[in-house]
């Protein structure tokens, strides 16, 4: 297998690249339209066929360049869970594969409502679902309360080991873990459903009390 890590320095945002290196199959994971070039190159460059263009959501509304870019790439593109009759392009699968891997389609709304994680192996693709308040395109969730039950009965239910990788790094960190998450989320960590929901849509914030959980958050290590 070949992982790859595809930072962008300047926005904090992430994208990633699996490929099958028996099979040369390969999936992106929020690639962005800006990278559209170096993507190419970068395929072409490892003789790797792009199967799918997976996006954990979007902002499209904010980037409304970003989708024909990406077509560019000319991979089936799924990013979001819905009925069929709904949006013929949403996805109904619980798995994708590519190669001999497999993916699992997790449906998380509430960060957007057609949020979906992707879990790799040992990885979980988020996006932004525990960013709560760190996407610049969505300063708070969609759907609250979609949002808690993603967070506490999809991702928080998994193994502790598993490694969480998100769509913007917060202070330079790409990767965390369920373990780590539960315990110390800034926003999840140790509060309940209704104090979650009465802090998310509490007109302001305690900003210096939220950037010190953040900075506790990222001392700890497993």
């Amino acid at each position: 297998m070949y992982f790859r890590i595809l930072p962008d320095e300047t926005s904090g945002a992430m994208s990633y690249l699996l490929a099958d290196l028996d099979t040369r199959e390969c999936v992106l994971l929020d690639a962005r339209g800006s990278d559209v070039a170096l993507l190419k190159a970068m395929l072409q460059e490892h003789h790797l066929h792009l199967c799918w263009l997976l996006r954990t959501h979007e902002h499209d509304a904010f980037l409304p360049c970003e989708s024909a870019a990406l077509d560019a790439l000319g991979a089936p593109r799924i990013q979001q869970v819905v009925s069929a009759k709904a949006n013929p392009q949403g996805c109904e699968s619980s798995a994708l594969m590519f190669g001999n891997e497999l993916l699992r389609v997790i449906p998380t709304p509430g960060h957007t409502a057609g949020c979906v994680s992707y879990l790799w192996r040992d990885r979980l693709f988020c996006g932004d679902l525990l960013s709560v308040d760190a996407c610049p395109h969505q300063l708070r969730p969609a759907q609250p309360e979609a949002l808690w039950e993603s967070a506490t009965r999809q991702v928080f239910t998994l193994p502790g080991e598993t490694l969480l990788f998100c769509s913007h790094a917060k202070q330079g960190r790409a990767v965390s873990s369920v373990l780590e998450q539960r315990r110390w989320h800034p926003w999840f960590g140790g509060c309940t459903r209704d104090e979650f929901l009465a802090r998310v849509r509490a007109p302001t914030e305690d900003a210096n009390a939220l950037e010190s959980r953040y900075a506790e958050l990222s001392s700890h290590t497993i």
